[in-house]
């Protein structure tokens, strides 16, 4: 997003970033972490669950700022970010 002037503080800010990971077995396949995902990070996987739900995973090279909504949005809490800040 292009803006037309920047913030003073641009420079000291820094973004968090995180890696999701969902707990396959609680998840109903429900998709509302893949709707709401504001960066875009999650999608539906192929592959099935013991319940025989399809779950979310993460798209390869999409960054997730680790807002940490899809742990506030899952009904079943079968979803949740770590940040990783400072790791390689």
């Amino acid at each position: 997003m292009k803006y037309w002037r920047k913030p003073l503080d641009l420079g000291t800010i820094e973004v968090t970033r995180g890696i999701v990971r969902v707990i396959e077995g609680r998840c109903k396949g429900c998709e509302i972490c893949v709707n709401f995902c504001s960066r875009g990070v999650l999608r539906m996987s192929d592959k099935f669950n013991r319940k025989g739900y399809h779950f979310p995973e993460t798209i390869p090279g999409r960054e997730c700022v680790n807002c940490r909504f899809c742990e506030a949005i899952c009904p079943e809490f079968a979803i949740y970010s770590v940040e990783t800040n400072g790791l390689a």
